[in-house]
């Protein structure tokens, strides 16, 4: 642990930790607001303001778990140091720009754990990694497009169930007001779970500095300052992925737009109240494939589904050795 860290070099790492939670945002805009645009409930601009107003108060709603798992659950906070920190986070924000260049809605969550996993082996080998928290986030890889893909599936039975004597028009015209809810509880839960993994990174750096005394905690300006940070970038969107997740996937009526919101919405609330940090990208491409196969299984073009979940694959792997190279430069030139 560097004890000596200066207070400029201290600052300017939580300067590029609120640039990934920005990033994070812009990357991620296409999670929160990518049904709504392809059903034309709201125009883009409107829909961006919409989610970075939820996306920011969620820190009301939710309390403070993932971000206890970010800051000490996936490596050992005694290894943590200011090389680690900044090696997790060049993997992170190198690998969600060269997804966001190429329109690929990959994970900013499991970007950073591939950073703190790469930056954190790097310094202390297989022995910086908590095992057990670590498990439990990559078991949330494959459960949260699962657990998005089965709710928003009988979302769509129950819907369609209940909705068997409406016309069409009156079933649109309903379901196109009960989006603002759906997209209203994603934002929510996009901001509740994607803010805390940053909140946890600045956490643990300012306690393995001893600014946070014996205890980890999560100080409140950390927390006003990080959903802050990925509401703006929320605001600016990501428009490549909005394409790729709201119209490439599949063709989304109002009413499967609210099954996918609201099954993925779901899932999130469920992940943010037990603390496990979570993809909202694989989140609601599971339940935007879903709603899909619901209508029929040729309705989901599987070959944009299956590079997005390549992506998926070497998330993790490839920031976690730009990481490990981030972390070995600094090394050398101190």
């Amino acid at each position: 642990m560097d004890a000596t860290l200066g207070l400029p070099i201290l600052i300017g790492l939580i300067a590029v930790a609120l640039l990934f939670d920005f990033l994070n945002g812009l990357h991620d805009a296409a999670n929160s607001i990518a049904t709504i645009v392809s059903t034309r409930v709201l125009r883009p601009q409107y829909a961006v303001l919409w989610a970075a107003f939820f996306n920011f108060i969620a820190f009301m709603v939710f309390g403070l778990h993932v971000a206890t798992t970010i800051g000490t659950g996936i490596i050992a906070p005694g290894v943590i140091d200011a090389q680690v920190v900044f090696g997790a986070l060049c993997g992170a924000i190198i690998w969600n720009i060269i997804t966001w260049a190429l329109g690929i809605p990959s994970s900013s969550s499991h970007a950073l754990i591939g950073g703190l996993i790469g930056a954190g082996v790097a310094k202390a080998g297989l022995s910086a990694a908590v095992w057990s928290g670590l498990s439990k986030a990559l078991l949330a890889i494959v459960l949260s497009p699962l657990v998005g893909f089965l709710l928003a599936l009988v979302l769509v039975a129950i819907v369609s169930w209940a909705a068997v004597r409406s016309t069409p028009y009156a079933v649109d015209r309903a379901f196109r007001i009960l989006q603002f809810a759906s997209a209203s509880l994603y934002s929510l839960g996009h901001g509740g779970n994607d803010a805390q993994k940053t909140m946890g990174i600045i956490a643990v750096l300012l306690y393995s500095q001893g600014y946070l005394g014996s205890e980890f905690s999560v100080p409140f300006w950390v927390v006003l300052s990080c959903q802050a940070a990925m509401a703006l970038g929320t605001l600016l969107g990501g428009w490549r992925i909005v394409r790729t997740m709201g119209l490439r996937i599949t063709k989304l009526t109002p009413m499967q737009g609210f099954c996918a919101e609201t099954g993925g919405a779901a899932t999130l609330f469920m992940a943010t109240f037990l603390g496990v940090p979570v993809s909202t990208t694989h989140t609601i491409t599971g339940a935007i494939v879903g709603v899909g196969a619901a209508r029929r299984m040729s309705a989901v073009r599987w070959n944009v589904a299956s590079s997005i979940v390549y992506a998926w694959v070497i998330t993790i792997p490839a920031s976690a050795l730009v990481a490990a190279a981030a972390y070995y430069a600094v090394q050398l030139v101190r």
